[in-house]
């Protein structure tokens, strides 16, 4: 039957939908199940199978697995030290009370970089409450800008591990990606933060301006309690560390594309190797451990604690990673991804469209971000190949992918009842505002994707 591994693509997905909803079966185990079953449907050999899992998880890992674990110690290193409430007090200070919201929405947007969502938002609740306090004004006018620049720097810059590893699967360069991430996700962190909240603010005309108060349910302290007391982190010691990884890596990039012809050989490569994200990433950690180690006085036993602390949640990202190269790999070995790219490309549906359909389909239904961005990355990596997308082409199908997998957060996400619970707001409230901002991120940043193929 011709077309039996392109019927076998729709029944996988749905597969897999229905493994991690309906089943609850962990997404690593049901994307490495859908892939063998894949396979076998297709009549693909059982040693072609096995060689197929092997070379997709090997292969997908011997990137990610470093990045994502480099990206977690740095993280960490700024957790511990201070560095995240160094960042955050000294952009309020910079830009004052008036402006808050545009400088909590560029916190969310620099402390999500080393820092997973989740941690970001209960490191700076207490700041929101003391916000709040101060000015009395409702919760959410603070709240939705700050969560804004989270979302948005979890989905669209490296090396937060969604787009590491959809860059990985689809074999782009992650310095087209903190490009285009940053040039579509900072109108997305203004759309979908401050002018969404004074929106709501100013369209509450029936005094409910208090239910968007929020309060402070089952809030727990961040910080540990057995962390020495050591003198604060300034704000540009924590600065340099965020910024020290992208600014290396972007060099990399652009030096490699417009530096042939006008720079000698031997300083292309030397800047090159310096931007490869493997070799930028451990340049960081190595500068953040002296800095705050060294410098700062932090005891080594306590910084090797954190960092190793910092791989537990990272080794479950990696491991999803490496099953959704396994479900790339067995697509384009069976052919099913190339039938999926010659239908496509005979329907004259654009890749870039694609890739955000299916990444919003498969978030709306399972929840997961970073799940529906790996399983995108799945599909569109044959259909990108046929394509013949390179460049700057596939930092754009990234973050088109990003986009899709950042829309709609609702009830089976993790995140929706983490701000729900962590700002006091009723499952309504959540969906007016939390899922609202989200959509509003995921519309944004396809839009500018849209404008900036027409360049690229």
């Amino acid at each position: 039957m011709a077309y039996l591994p392109l019927i076998m693509t729709g029944v996988s997905i749905a597969a897999l939908l229905f493994l991690v909803l309906k089943v609850r079966m962990p997404a690593f185990v049901a994307l490495l199940l859908v892939s063998l079953m894949f396979g076998l449907s297709t009549g693909m050999a059982p040693g072609d199978i096995i060689d197929s899992v092997r070379n997709g998880m090997g292969g997908t890992l011997g990137f990610v697995a470093i990045v994502v674990g480099l990206g977690a110690m740095m993280g960490a290193l700024l957790e511990v030290s201070g560095g995240v409430q160094a960042i955050s007090s000294g952009i309020l200070k910079r830009f004052g009370e008036g402006k808050a919201q545009w400088a909590l929405g560029l916190i969310g947007f620099l402390v999500a970089i080393p820092v997973f969502f989740d941690v970001a938002l209960i490191i700076m609740i207490p700041i929101l409450f003391g916000l709040r306090e101060r000015t009395a004004k409702p919760l959410i006018w603070f709240a939705l800008p700050l969560m804004a620049g989270l979302a948005v720097t979890h989905s669209f810059i490296p090396p937060t591990p969604g787009p590491i590893a959809v860059a990985e699967i689809l074999s782009a360069e992650l310095g087209w990606v903190i490009l285009f991430g940053a040039l579509a996700g900072l109108p997305a962190m203004v759309i979908a933060g401050p002018m969404l909240a004074n929106l709501l603010i100013k369209l509450d005309r029936e005094g409910m301006r208090s239910k968007f108060r929020g309060g402070q349910a089952d809030l727990e302290e961040p910080g540990d309690p057995d962390a020495p007391a050591i003198e604060p982190i300034g704000f540009g010691a924590a600065l340099s560390v965020i910024m020290l990884p992208l600014v290396l890596i972007l060099a990399g990039t652009l030096t490699g594309v417009v530096g042939e012809g006008r720079l000698p050989a031997s300083a292309i490569s030397v800047v090159g190797f310096v931007g490869h994200p493997f070799v930028a990433l451990l340049i960081t950690v190595l500068y953040a451990w002296y800095l705050f180690g060294i410098r700062k006085g932090f005891k080594a036993a306590y910084l090797h604690d954190a960092m190793l602390k910092a791989l537990e949640p990272a080794g479950i990202v990696v491991l999803v990673t490496g099953a959704g190269g396994v479900f790339k790999q067995i697509l384009v070995d069976s052919g099913g991804g190339r039938q999926l790219a010659e239908v496509l490309s005979a329907g004259a549906m654009p890749p870039i469209v694609f890739a955000f359909l299916v990444a919003t389909i498969v978030r709306v239904a399972q929840g997961s971000a970073t799940v529906a961005m790996i399983t995108a990355a799945g599909l569109v990596a044959p259909v990108a190949e046929l394509a013949g997308l390179q460049g700057a082409q596939l930092g754009l199908l990234v973050i088109a992918i990003a986009s899709g997998a950042t829309m709609v957060s609702h009830v089976n996400d993790s995140g929706f009842w983490l701000v729900s619970r962590y700002l006091g707001l009723t499952e309504a409230q959540t969906l007016k505002t939390w899922t609202v901002s989200t959509t509003l991120i995921g519309l944004t940043g396809f839009a500018v994707v849209l404008l900036l193929s027409l360049f690229f």
